[in-house]
C-alpha cells in the first residue's frame, strides 16, 4: 500500500512538470493573469460620441455606476468623489471620473450631460450611456448589479454601489466602498498613484 501512494505521489510530480514545461513553451507563464474586474465596453459619453474601454487610459480613473434619477447613492458617490478630487490637489490632473448608466431607457446623452454638469459633481466626469445590451455587457465586466424597480415614469433602479479604481492602462487597482468619506477616497487614489 505504502508503494502505491508513492507511485501515485512520483506520477503526480511528473504530470507537474510536463505541464509546467508546456505552460512555458507556450508562454502562458509570461501573459499577465486577466483582470477580475473590467474588460471590453462600447457605449457612447455625453456628446454622443462612441467610446469604448480605451476611455480609462492614461489616466487613474474612478469607475461608477448609476443613473441621474437616483435619490441618494449616486449624488452622495460624486459629491464625495468632487471632494477627494479637490483634496488630490496637483494629483487630481491624473484622475478621472467615469459614470455609467445603469438606466439607458432614460439616461440620454443630454440627460447625463445636464446631470454631470453640477457644481457639486467632479469636473471632466465622462457620462457613458447605452443600448440595454452594451450597458449590461458594460456591467457584467465590471461585477456591477442592477436591476429595474417599479413602473411607469418615477422607478427606481436598485444597484451596486461601490466604485472602482482603475489604473492609467486600464485595469483594476481596488474598490473604493460606498460610503467611505472622501479623504478616505483621495487618500486611498493618492497612495494608488505613488
Amino acid at each position: 500500500m505504502k508503494r502505491r501512494h508513492l507511485i501515485l505521489i512520483a506520477a503526480c510530480l511528473v504530470g507537474l512538470v510536463v505541464l509546467a514545461g508546456i505552460a512555458w513553451r507556450t508562454g502562458a507563464l509570461d501573459r499577465p493573469p486577466p483582470a477580475a474586474v473590467g474588460g471590453p465596453f462600447q457605449l457612447v459619453n455625453q456628446d454622443g460620441a462612441p467610446v469604448d474601454e480605451r476611455v480609462l487610459n492614461g489616466k487613474w480613473t474612478v469607475v461608477f455606476f448609476g443613473f441621474t434619477y437616483c435619490p441618494d447613492v449616486c449624488p452622495t458617490t460624486l459629491q464625495a468623489l468632487d471632494r477627494a478630487q479637490d483634496l488630490l490637489g496637483p494629483k487630481a490632473e491624473r484622475m478621472q471620473v467615469v459614470f455609467i448608466s445603469v438606466d439607458p431607457e432614460r439616461d440620454t446623452p443630454a440627460q447625463l450631460k445636464t446631470y454631470l454638469a453640477g457644481p457639486a459633481f467632479p469636473k471632466g466626469t465622462i457620462g457613458l450611456t447605452g443600448t440595454p445590451q452594451q450597458v449590461a455587457v458594460a456591467a457584467k465586466a465590471y461585477h456591477a448589479y442592477y436591476k429595474k424597480n417599479g413602473e411607469g415614469p418615477d422607478y427606481l433602479v436598485d444597484h451596486s454601489t461601490p466604485a472602482y479604481l482603475m489604473t492609467p492602462k486600464g485595469r483594476f487597482d481596488r474598490i473604493l466602498p460606498y460610503n467611505i468619506s472622501p479623504e478616505e477616497i483621495a487618500r486611498q487614489i493618492g497612495q494608488a498613484m505613488g
